[in-house]
């Protein structure tokens, strides 16, 4: 077993604006200027980060990932009505982390629908950008601590 945790992050659409969007739900703080400090956080994980708006583009992505420990997926919208999204996760070999800012139950109804969650290994929301933290966090205590992989769903 290797000793590096391969993990790619993916951020769906609108959140190309974290720092500038909804400062109030999302954080005043960029994701660039978040990955810079969960890669310093995490220096036993080689972490890689894709982001589009486009709904193909993110379930291409996923579908062709390979050699991964892990994928940490937050679709933004694309969450609550993507069967591309879902179906690209069920195609793909590596396991899929969701991760969400806010918490989606505490919000409007329809962040209550989820078309993606029951094709990923595991959900964390609500914990803003350090959601993707515990879940880096949590790859490395599977692979690293525990020898073991993440289910795939």
């Amino acid at each position: 077993m290797s000793d590096s945790v391969n993990i790619l992050i993916i951020n769906g659409v609108n959140l190309a604006h974290l720092g500038t969007r909804e400062i109030d739900i999302y954080g005043g703080i960029s994701f660039d200027a978040y990955l810079e400090t969960l890669k310093k956080d995490n220096p036993d994980s080689n972490i890689e980060f894709f982001q589009s708006d486009s709904e193909g583009e993110t379930a291409s992505k996923i579908a062709n990932a390979a050699g991964l420990d892990a994928i940490i997926l937050n679709a933004g919208a694309y969450t609550h009505t993507s069967v591309v999204i879902a179906d690209a996760i069920r195609t793909t070999s590596v396991p899929v982390i969701e991760v969400h800012i806010s918490n989606l139950f505490g919000r409007e109804n329809y962040r209550k629908n989820n078309a993606i969650s029951q094709a990923c290994a595991g959900f964390i929301s609500g914990f803003g950008l350090d959601g993707y933290d515990l879940a880096v966090k949590s790859v490395v205590l599977k692979k690293k601590k525990r020898n073991v992989k993440l289910f795939k769903n």
